[in-house]
C-alpha cells in the first residue's frame, strides 16, 4: 500500500509539473519565436487556417519526452536505461521523427525523402525489438509493423488539419495506453512516466491549439506523435494481453483500430476521395472528415468536441473488450465491426457532398 501511495504521489506530481512546464515552454516559444516554424505562403495555403501561425508545438512534446526518460532514473533509481535496447530504439526513432518534422516545417521536405526517413524510423523500432508480435510468422510481423509505423506517422500528420483535433485524439490514445498499462499492474514501467509526460505536454499545448489556435504543432509535432503513438500502439494495443491474459489476434486488432479509429478513418477517407477525383493522396486539400462537418455547418469548436466524444466512446468500448469480454467470439467481431463501419460511414458521408 505504501508503495502504491508513493507511485501515485510521483505520477500526480510529475503530471502537474510537466503540464505547467509544457505551458511555459509554449509561452516562451510563442513570445520569442513567433516567426519561426512557418512555411512560405504558397505552402500554407493548403492548410485549413487562413493565417500563418508558429508551428512549434512539437518542440515541447519532444523536450518533455526526453525529460520523462531522465526523470525515470531519478524517481526509481534505475541505472540500466542506457543498455535497454527497446528503449534506445524508441528514443532513436522518436529523435529521427522529430528531426524529420523539424526539417519539414523549415524546408518543406520532398515526399520521397520524407517517406524514406519514415521507413528508417520503422526500421529502428523493429530492429530493436519494437514490433507487432501476434503472428507466428516473424516476417509477417515485421511487414505489418513497417506498414503500421509508416501509416500512423502519415495518418497523424494528415489529421493535423484543424485546431485541436490531433491534440485531442492523441490525448485519448495515450490515456487508453495508460489504462491498459495500469490494468496489467505495470505502473513502474518506464513507459508510465513517458506516457504521462507526453500526455501532459499535449494538455499544456492544447491551451494554445484550441480554436482559435495561437500555435500549431507542425510536422515537428505530428511526425513525433505519429511515431510515438505507433510505438505505444505496438506495445499496449497489439502486443499486451487483456486482463484475462488472453492474446487473441482479432481481439487485439479491434482494440487497436478502435483506439486509432479517427486517424485511420480520416486518412482512408482522404485517400479514397482523392483517388476518385484523380488527385494525389499526398497533396493537401480541404477534403478531410473534419472539413466535411465544417461545411455541413458545425463550428470548429463543435467539431473538436465531437471528435473528443467519439474518441471517449471508443475508449469505453475498449474498456469492455479488455476487462469484461473473456470469451471472445464471432458475435463480438460482428458487433464491433458494425460499430467501426457505422463510425466510418458517419465520418465519411459529409465529405462526399462537401469535400473540396
Amino acid at each position: 500500500m505504501k508503495e502504491n501511495t508513493y507511485l501515485l504521489i510521483i505520477f500526480i506530481g510529475f503530471f502537474i509539473g510537466t503540464v505547467i512546464l509544457s505551458f511555459l515552454i509554449n509561452v516562451f516559444l510563442l513570445k520569442f519565436a513567433s516567426n519561426l516554424g512557418i512555411r512560405n505562403t504558397s505552402d500554407t495555403i493548403i492548410r485549413w487556417s487562413k493565417t500563418t501561425k508558429p508551428a512549434l508545438g512539437g518542440i515541447s512534446f519532444f523536450l518533455i519526452f526526453l525529460i520523462s526518460i531522465a526523470c525515470y532514473s531519478m524517481f526509481f533509481g534505475k541505472t540500466d536505461i542506457a543498455i535497454n535496447k527497446r528503449l534506445l530504439g524508441l528514443l532513436g526513432a522518436c529523435t529521427v521523427s522529430f528531426l524529420l518534422g523539424l526539417s519539414d516545417d523549415a524546408y518543406n521536405t520532398k515526399p520521397l525523402i520524407k517517406f524514406s526517413i519514415q521507413i528508417c524510423c520503422a526500421f529502428i523500432l523493429i530492429s530493436t525489438g519494437n514490433y507487432i508480435s501476434i503472428f507466428s510468422n516473424i516476417y509477417f510481423n515485421y511487414a505489418i509493423s513497417f506498414f503500421w509505423v509508416v501509416a500512423m506517422m502519415n495518418s497523424i500528420n494528415m489529421l493535423d488539419n484543424m485546431d485541436g483535433i490531433t491534440t485531442i485524439v492523441s490525448i485519448t490514445i495515450i490515456m487508453s495506453a495508460l489504462f491498459i498499462l495500469f490494468l496489467n499492474h505495470n505502473g513502474k514501467s518506464i513507459h508510465t512516466i513517458i506516457l504521462i509526460g507526453v500526455l501532459s505536454s499535449l494538455i499544456g499545448f492544447l491551451f494554445f491549439n484550441w480554436h482559435p489556435a495561437k500555435m500549431f504543432m507542425g510536422d515537428t509535432g505530428s511526425q513525433f506523435l505519429g511515431l510515438f503513438l505507433a510505438a505505444m500502439g505496438i506495445e499496449y494495443f497489439w502486443n499486451t494481453p487483456d486482463v484475462h491474459n488472453q492474446l487473441i489476434q482479432s481481439k487485439q486488432f479491434f482494440v487497436t483500430i478502435l483506439s486509432f479509429a479517427i486517424p485511420i478513418i480520416d486518412t482512408t477517407t482522404v485517400v479514397i476521395n482523392r483517388i476518385k477525383k484523380g488527385k494525389s493522396p499526398f497533396i493537401g486539400g480541404k477534403d478531410h472528415t473534419t472539413h466535411g462537418f465544417f461545411f455541413l455547418g458545425l463550428s470548429e469548436k463543435r467539431i473538436a468536441l465531437l471528435y473528443a466524444g467519439i474518441s471517449f466512446v471508443s475508449m469505453f468500448f475498449n474498456y469492455l473488450i479488455i476487462t469484461f469480454i473473456k470469451d471472445w467470439s464471432y458475435l463480438h467481431i460482428i458487433l464491433f465491426s458494425i460499430y467501426f463501419l457505422f463510425l466510418f460511414r458517419f465520418l465519411y458521408t459529409p465529405t462526399i457532398k462537401y469535400g473540396q
